[in-house]
């Protein structure tokens, strides 16, 4: 068996000689990988590989202790399990602060992992620095074709747009954003806007975060009681109803990828939603995977079976891990 062989399990990929894991959903006993402090790819591991970052960003999150291994960006380390050597490297995934790749290297070959990541530079996350690689595992969370995003900056003119209108209208712009990640992102898109901004208590949390690895952001304060009608209100998701029933009069935006959806504002019960995402779209995904020019491509999650169709038309060996496929007919 080969040393690079793995399995799809609870959620991440674990390679059984290496006794190695990347990004499971369970908490594990052998040494995982984390490529990020999203909370869908975190859990209470004894022992773990991440950069600084997201070691921060973790335990601010998360909490309790763990073994945790540093990794800067670019950094080759050598590790031994059961008398199996292999070397792995991280590289910036472009997603949010401290998000990383995985380049596994062992007995001649090489594996590159994405976990969540982004080829369009942003204004809060390190860019994204891809490798070539015989195996490649990667996300493919906007893997189909209706799936591409506008310029950013477009976006957050738009959404400059809809703040100062709502202000002007005697109302509160509430603003539907992850805590982590795109709270951050599009705080900083409005730093030349002159807004008055307030953060709901665990946006303001992580954004300090970021301010201690040297992120800059224009004025803001944590959300009071003081803050209502003519201001900026930052709240994710699962915090915004309660915050708008205290905020008065209020519009509500949310600003998510999946904004390109028809449906999205109305599902959201939001009046506007504008297509910004962490994520990459689908002519990033098919450029990442030009630039990694693998001999075989593994998808995992969004539309994993559509993108690994999509691959094998272009010539690439591709098959999905988290979705089932249809059967393939060529006439």
């Amino acid at each position: 068996m080969s040393a690079l062989e793995f399995h799809f399990r609870d959620g991440g990929i674990h390679f059984p000689r290496l006794r190695l894991w990347f990004d499971p959903h369970r908490a594990k006993d052998e040494l995982a990988f984390v490529s990020h402090a999203h909370s869908d790819h975190t859990a209470r591991h004894r022992e773990v590989i991440l950069t600084e970052a997201t070691a921060r960003l973790m335990q601010a999150r998360l909490g309790g202790r763990r073994v945790e291994h540093l990794l800067r960006y670019g950094e080759a380390r050598v590790f031994q399990r059961d008398g199996v050597e292999f070397q792995l490297t991280l590289l910036p995934a472009g997603h949010i602060l401290g998000s990383a790749m995985a380049l596994l290297e062992c007995d001649g070959e090489s594996l590159l992992y994405t976990g969540d990541f982004k080829l369009r530079p942003g204004l809060t996350a390190e860019v994204c620095e891809p490798r070539r690689a015989d195996v490649l595992i990667m996300e493919t969370t906007f893997g189909q074709p209706r799936y591409r995003f506008p310029a950013s900056g477009e976006v957050l003119r738009d959404l400059v747009r809809f703040c100062r209108e709502t202000i002007d209208s005697g109302a509160t712009a509430l603003l539907h954003c992850y805590s982590l990640g795109k709270s951050q992102e599009v705080l900083r898109g409005l730093a030349e806007a002159g807004l008055p901004i307030a953060l709901h208590e665990s946006v303001f949390a992580m954004t300090k975060i970021y301010e201690q690895f040297g992120h800059q952001f224009p004025a803001h304060e944590e959300l009071g009681d003081r803050h209502g009608r003519g201001w900026v209100v930052f709240c994710p998701p699962g915090a915004s109803r309660p915050a708008a029933a205290q905020l008065g009069p209020s519009r509500s935006a949310v600003i998510t990828g999946w904004a390109l959806d028809p449906g999205c504002k109305y599902q959201n019960r939001c009046d506007a939603a504008f297509p910004l995402s962490d994520h990459a779209d689908y002519p990033d995904l098919i450029e990442f995977v030009r630039r990694v020019q693998p001999r075989r491509v593994h998808t995992l999650h969004g539309f994993a079976a559509d993108f690994a169709g999509t691959l094998r038309r272009f010539g690439f060996d591709s098959s999905s891990l988290s979705e089932d496929e249809q059967l393939e007919l060529r006439l």
